[in-house]
Parts: structure tokens; sequence; C-alpha cells
């Protein structure tokens, strides 16, 4: 049971990870010895280091004590050498989501859950609380614009957790407060069938464990309103999205920085609210985040002050910097509706520029599910560049690569580029950009690193 970890001496293989660094900061919080170790340095270990925990370099078997609970990432294959030897000792090893549910067992934990808008709605409902002086503890797959951190240990007896059902592990969870944000097919190479995805899902909300607890469900995809039918009745539930909900957005006006839009509680009229994102996207996830509000029973007006301060997170629609009036930006969109969202969005910041954008999938099991979908989607750009996939020690999958992709986006010829060459995307992405223009990275892998090489280019292009 993971209600027996010990958490008091650790240690984290994938320290460096989104999800890994924020667990250790929490340990840390708490008082606890916490060491770990990753390939290559970043600045989350630098940041790691600053609280005091002991990095390691690499993975070594010296790196394993007999004394330590290992917590290891997904992404550490049973070959590793630190693996290996905590075998060995005869020590067992802990997911991340064995580990968070451990460390969240004694508190009042939301979890938020969702094939997309898992990290901004997490990052959004985390903030109306703080906005609400709860002071929550959190852990979020990226960090918060406003504080740079992507976990807190709090001091009041909630805890904000982004679940991930990638392999199924939110389902250690047992929140008090269960969010889906949508339903859809991504996964399918743990999952193997969505309905297998769908019943983990159903699973996960009918954890909600306290008498007092609730579910939030979006009701604008199909998958979510499955999923709401079937926990009708089974536990408290409150039903959100444009679609006849509890929770209900009446009426949204695009706008910049963000979107205005009123709701509608139970046939009752919330009022206006305002974000300082861009996107429809992020008016659903804003109104998951309210309806975890009114089920806490939060005051309005602090609901709303709260979530027009929400600046984003790093990676979700990132501003990265401006030359001559081309702005640059960096987004984790990586499944097609996503993408979808996230250049809607870009659409509205835009106005009368160009968009332009690369984008690089991730996986070769997504690519080959959702190849054609990807190659409509990116058909909202002016100007595609579509690279190779990013599918490390993957075995490849005919078809699923980069150049079939970019067959399938309806968009002129000249205005659609393959480009395999890491090193010439940049150059790519500059050399048709002028001012008023937007530039986007899109993706999971490491196409967020390109911000600043395109940036420099930039500055050559216009200023000599």
């Amino acid at each position: 049971m993971t209600s027996s970890i010990s958490l008091d001496d650790v240690h984290i293989l994938g320290l460096g990870g989104a999800g890994m660094s924020g667990i250790a900061r929490i340990l840390v919080a708490q008082g606890k010895s916490v060491s770990g170790s990753d390939l290559k340095e970043s600045r989350r270990l630098t940041a790691l280091r600053n609280l005091g925990i002991e990095v390691f370099l690499g993975h070594k078997k010296e790196n394993v004590k007999p004394t330590k609970t290992i917590i290891a990432s997904t992404a550490i294959k049973s070959s590793n050498i630190e693996i290996l030897a905590a075998t060995e000792l005869g020590l067992k090893i802990y997911s991340r989501a064995e580990a968070l549910s451990a460390i969240t067992r004694d508190f009042k934990s939301i979890a938020v859950s969702g094939t997309h808008g898992k990290t901004t709605t997490t990052s959004m409902v985390t903030v109306m609380l703080q906005g609400c002086a709860k002071d929550p503890s959190f852990v979020i797959g990226s960090e918060l614009a406003e504080t740079g951190a992507n976990a807190h240990l709090g001091d009041s007896d909630l805890f904000v957790v982004e679940s991930d059902e990638s392999d199924g592990s939110f389902l250690h969870m047992s929140p008090s407060v269960a969010v889906v944000t949508n339903v859809e097919a991504d996964h399918l190479d743990y999952w193997r069938e969505f309905e297998r995805l769908e019943n983990a899902f159903l699973e996960f909300v009918l954890k909600v464990k306290d008498k007092q607890g609730f579910a939030v469900i979006c009701v604008d995809d199909k998958g979510g309103r499955l999923l709401a039918e079937k926990v009708q009745k089974k536990i408290e539930m409150i039903t959100y999205g444009q679609s006849n909900s509890d929770l209900q957005i009446t009426q949204v006006t695009p706008g910049l920085p963000g979107f205005d839009f009123k709701l509608k509680f139970k046939g009752k009229d919330l009022g206006d609210f305002s974000l300082s994102v861009p996107g429809l996207h992020n008016v659903l996830n804003a109104t998951a985040a309210v309806a975890v509000g009114l089920g806490l029973e939060l005051d309005l007006d602090l609901i709303r002050n709260a979530l027009k301060g929400f600046t984003g997170t790093r990676r979700r629609f990132e501003y990265r910097g401006s030359v001559r009036g081309v702005r640059v930006f960096d987004d984790y969109a990586h499944h097609p509706t996503e993408i979808t969202a996230t250049l809607k969005a870009a659409r509205d910041v835009v106005e009368n520029g160009k968009l332009i954008v690369a984008f690089q999938a991730h996986h070769y099991y997504r690519t080959a599910l959702f190849n054609k979908e990807f190659g409509e989607s990116l058909g909202l750009a002016d100007i595609a560049i579509v690279l190779e996939v990013f599918a490390p020690g993957e075995e490849p999958i005919p078809g699923a690569s980069g150049q079939t992709m970019a067959s399938f986006v309806p968009l002129p010829k000249d205005q659609v580029v393959f480009e395999p060459s890491w090193s010439r995307v940049a150059s790519r992405l500059v050399e048709r950009a002028e001012p008023g223009d937007i530039i986007m990275t899109l993706g999971a892998g490491d196409i967020g690193m390109l911000g600043e090489e395109v940036l420099n280019l930039l500055q050559q292009k216009f200023n000599g």
C-alpha cells in the first residue's frame, strides 16, 4: 500500500523532470532528506541544489544507498544501473504517483486530470485558491508564471495535484475533488483501447473519498459527457462547459490579453469574468477552477479577481520575446485538439499578421494515430514547418513521419515545409517573418529550446 511508504530518506531518479522536482520540493519543505540523479544539468536541478538537495549528474550504482526509499520517473528504464542497484539491495521502487498518494493522504486533495488542459487548469485552481487566501500545497507539471515554482508546501489542508492518465498513475490518487477537463483518445500505446481509458477516468472520479467531496467534469466533448452520465447520482458532481451544464459559459468575448466571459450556475447569473491569457480553451480551464471554488463555497469575487491575475505557466502559450514587432511564443501542444486550440488563440493575438509555426510530433504511435489530424490542425497557421518526430529510443512506425504529416497540411505548397534538419528550423521560421507576425514553436519534445536562437536570428535579420 502507498500509505506505508517511508519518505524520510528519499532518492529520486529523473530528479530534473517537472513532476519529480515538484515532489522533491515538497519533501524538503517537510524536512525530509532528499537526493536524486539525472542525466544532464538543468535550471530545475540548480534550483533544487539551492534547497539543499544532493544532486548527482549521471546514473551510478553508488548513488543508491540501502537506507533510501527509491522514487523513479516513468522515463527511467528497468535496465537503468540505479534501478538494478536498488533491486539488488532489495529496495522497493515507487512511482511518482505512489509517492504523491503518500504525500497527499493527510490533505484534502484536488486532483486535476484530462486529455488536455491539465497543467493550466491545475495552475488556475492553485492561483484561485491562493487568491482566496487558502495557501494550498501544490505539485504542477510546469512552473507558475507568477512565482516560477512548480510545487509548494502550503499552510492549509488543501493540496492541488496534476494527475496523469498517460500510464494509469492517476488511479493511485483518492482525491476529495476530482476534475476532468476532457476525455479523448491519447496514450493508446499504454491503454491500447479507448474504452479502457474511458473506464480508467470513471474509476478515477469514483475514487473521490470524502462525503463532502465532488467531481468537476467538462461536458463539451463526447467523452466528458459520457463520463458525467456514468457518474451521475454516484457522487456529487458539477458539470461545466458551453453546452448545457451546471456551470455554463453563456457568452465569450475574444480580446487581448485574454477573453471575457459570462457564467451561469444552475440558472443563476454569476456575472462577468476576465482573463489575462488568450483562447477559448483557457476560458474552459478557468471555468473548471470556478467550479472547484463554488464546490468549496469560496467567495465568488475573490475567485473572479484571482483568475484575472493568472498570467500562465511555462510552455503554455509562453511569450519568449519580440524583435521589431515579431513576437515569439512557445507551447507544449502535442495533440491535434491542443494544437487547434492554441493556434485559434494565436489567431486572436496575431490579428493582421502572419502565424508562422514549427511543430515537432512526440512519439511514433501518436503520429501514426493522428497524422492526418495533425496536418489539418496545422492548417490554421499561415506557414507551417514540420520537424521529424521526436521519439528517442522508440522503434519507427512506417508512415509515422514528419514528411507524411506535412503532406496533410491544407496550405499551399510554398507555405508548408518538412524540415528534417534541426539546425535549419530556426532560420526557416525567421526568413519569412515580418513586423506584426507571430512565430510559434509547438510540441512536447525539445523544440521549446529554439526560442533563444529564433530571437537571435531575428536580431540579425532586422538590426544587421
